[in-house]
């Protein structure tokens, strides 16, 4: 029997809320691992030693995202899209309020920094599903012409979370003093989180399955382990996208991650006007993700990409001119300038990774292509940029940003004929 047709609005906000959630968690984690972490979980001599420490958990969730892609695109691929998204924001909902719950290094010792990578690994896991599918359960529910438009909702997500996030940990030291912050108000981020899920696991168990997956069930289609079946037969629309992916990452942990540690610290800018700077430059990051995406519908995607790509590459050769000491119209501009980029860049980047591959592995081939340019694109960012600057100048730093991009637009350029396969058009 033919599933109730979803209703536009409900699998557009599905996707949207899930990963506003699952976002949110990342970023506060991302804001803490640089406020927090360091003095509260990696007590050192050197305030610096403990920052790289911190940013070293940071990365563990970038290692666990594609372990969480194959888990959760297994299933996703052989029971459903509807109860695999549901598992994904337990997953991550959990890890993250658990980490709220963490008695500190001054409390347990050692286990406090255990405890909270085995959290953040729970964090990645859980993200690894999460995204594939919210970009699935959109574009595969989208009317012929509008899979890019479709395709940004859940990409709204990320500048919609981190702005939330932001604004949280902003209130929160304003608010709070310096000892009533580092005491237990920095817990408040990550506990709230439980509202979150709670709105999101709602919204999610009243969708359907999508009409893409079900074609795949009605013709027997299902593979028995989508992740070889990736590897087998999708391995080099595997590698290209990730790699084409690679840049977006780069720039963007590079903007917030990054940007907030150097900027507290090596420019000597205060917490506060930092944090006010990246919420207002969000903003464009959030609305320039709409005309990325209606640019990705008339003109194709991986032209649309192309386009950013280039202009990414141009941004990291003035990164260093712009992200300087003592002028903060200087660094609000470049936050505004990259940002606004990101939002170009991300819009249609869902859409495109996922026409990559057919709908028997599409959850699989998504989520592992998006996971593994996270790996390769900001899994370590902060911790090489933060290298660059202390030893080589921030300059450096940009042609890093440069470096990632050129390799994104090579990777670009050679999968154009990968959509044939799937049969949509990547032009």
């Amino acid at each position: 029997m033919k599933p109730p047709a979803n209703k536009t609005r409900t699998v557009l906000f599905a996707s949207l809320i899930g990963t506003t959630i699952e976002f949110f968690d990342f970023y506060i984690y991302a804001t803490a691992a640089v406020l927090v972490f360091p003095k509260l979980f990696f007590p050192a001599a050197d305030p610096a030693a403990a920052v790289l420490q911190s940013f070293a958990t940071f990365a563990i969730a970038f290692f666990a995202r594609p372990i969480g892609s194959a888990v959760f695109g297994h299933f996703g691929d052989r029971i459903g899209r509807k109860a695999t998204l549901v598992a994904a924001l337990l997953t991550m909902g959990i890890s993250t309020i658990l980490i709220g719950m963490l008695p500190t290094y001054a409390a347990i010792g050692t286990m406090a920094p255990l405890l909270l990578a085995l959290c953040r690994f729970g964090q990645g896991l859980g993200l690894g599903g999460e995204w594939g599918g919210a970009v699935l359960l959109a574009t595969e529910n989208a009317p012929p012409g509008k899979r890019a438009w479709y395709g940004m909702f859940p990409q709204l997500g990320a500048p919609i979370g981190f702005f939330l996030s932001g604004s949280v940990f902003l209130l929160l030291t304003q608010s709070l003093t310096e000892e009533q912050f580092f005491s237990w108000g920095w817990r408040v981020p990550f506990l709230s989180s439980a509202l979150l899920v709670a709105v999101g696991l709602y919204v999610r168990l009243k969708i359907h399955e999508t009409p893409d997956f079900q074609a795949v069930i009605d013709k027997g289609e299902r593979v028995k382990v989508p992740v070889v079946t990736v590897f087998k037969d999708h391995g080099r629309a595997l590698v290209l996208g990730t790699l084409m992916a690679t840049s977006t990452f780069v720039l963007f942990y590079l903007l917030t991650v990054f940007a907030l540690s150097w900027g507290t610290t090596g420019l000597g800018y205060s917490r506060t006007e930092f944090l006010v700077l990246q919420l207002g430059a969000v903003i464009f990051f959030g609305l320039l993700i709409p005309p990325s995406a209606l640019i990705a519908d008339r003109f194709g995607r991986r032209a649309a990409m192309i386009g950013v790509t280039v202009a990414i590459m141009v941004f990291g050769l003035f990164f260093g001119s712009l992200f300087v000491a003592n002028n903060l119209f200087a660094v609000g501009l470049f936050l505004v300038i990259g940002l606004s980029l990101m939002g170009l860049t991300y819009g249609p980047l869902g859409t495109l990774l996922a026409e990559l591959f057919p709908p028997e592995v599409r959850y699989t081939g998504s989520s592992l292509t998006f996971n593994l340019a996270g790996i390769l694109g900001a899994s370590l960012a902060p911790y090489a940029a933060t290298w660059l600057a202390t030893r080589h100048g921030i300059e450096y730093v940009g042609y890093y940003l440069a470096g990632a991009a050129l390799l994104s637009l090579v990777a670009l350029m050679l999968v154009r004929g990968e959509g044939r396969r799937t049969g949509v058009s990547l032009v």
